[in-house]
């Protein structure tokens, strides 16, 4: 296969424990994402033996203020360790943290020249913290509609700020079906970010479900983004339509080309 195949477990099995979850995408082949850890048995994920390919690299905090880059940073430095005693590869980030249903805690609804500048300082800091701990940080896009008042959510400023910032520490965690809500156009979003992008993650729009419940032509992006000499990580972070195993069935085949 070209790509390197993930799955987020949070969104599958969901009547099943999370090590559960693990320790199935292992033996189907698949890397595994997580969104937070303090709910999770760390051990009991650990003696899986699954491949950790991302996880929510922050609990709380915020790019665009001072206070908020202060409660970032302590809180990424947290999670950056708990990240490395998992193998995670990847630890994410978005403009502000989330709270219930993924709606921002503090919602911007106007994002300022001045805040755009605090939140590439913000962003210095983090590459910082993984030059030192050596680990990997992304910044993902998200909608407007699922995410109302997310500062930086779009993909165009996500990848602004990415390529300003350009050090090896920070990528793109590229959210297919988020900029498919946002602004449409993908194939041209990926050959806009490719150079900077850190891992492609993707559901079916609408519902939010595995490749061939929407509209969005997978196997067509995946044809693309090989094209464009992308051969990294691509994560499903979608719910199953029916259930988990044929949603990660559909899921390979399409990005199996």
């Amino acid at each position: 296969m070209t790509f390197q195949l993930a799955a987020c477990a949070e969104m599958l099995w969901r009547d099943k424990p999370i090590d559960w979850r693990a320790a199935r995408l292992k033996e189907l082949g698949f890397g595994v994402g997580l969104w937070n850890w303090p709910a999770h048995d760390l051990s009991a994920l650990e003696r899986t033996g699954a491949t950790f390919t991302i996880m929510n690299g922050y609990l709380e905090g915020r790019l665009a203020d001072k206070e908020g880059a202060d409660i970032l940073l302590a809180s990424a430095r947290e999670t950056a360790e708990v990240g490395k005693r998992l193998g995670v590869h990847r630890l994410n980030l978005h403009g502000t943290g989330l709270g219930d249903g993924g709606i921002p805690i503090r919602q911007t609804q106007v994002v300022t020249g001045a805040m755009r500048l605090r939140a590439r300082d913000t962003l210095n800091r983090i590459c910082d913290l993984g030059s030192e701990l050596g680990v990997i940080f992304t910044l993902e896009n998200l909608n407007r509609l699922d995410h109302p008042g997310c500062p930086f959510g779009s993909t165009a400023d996500v990848l602004e700020l990415v390529s300003s910032v350009d050090r090896p520490e920070l990528r793109i965690n590229l959210d297919l079906y988020h900029t498919q809500i946002g602004e449409g156009d993908l194939i041209r979003w990926c050959e806009k970010c490719l150079p900077w992008i850190g891992e492609v993650q993707i559901a079916d729009n609408p519902g939010r479900c595995e490749p061939g419940t929407g509209e969005i032509n997978y196997q067509g992006v995946a044809k693309a983004l090989k094209a464009l000499g992308y051969a990294g990580p691509v994560g499903l972070e979608s719910f199953a339509a029916e259930d988990a195993e044929t949603a990660l069935s559909a899921f390979r085949s399409a990005f199996t080309v």
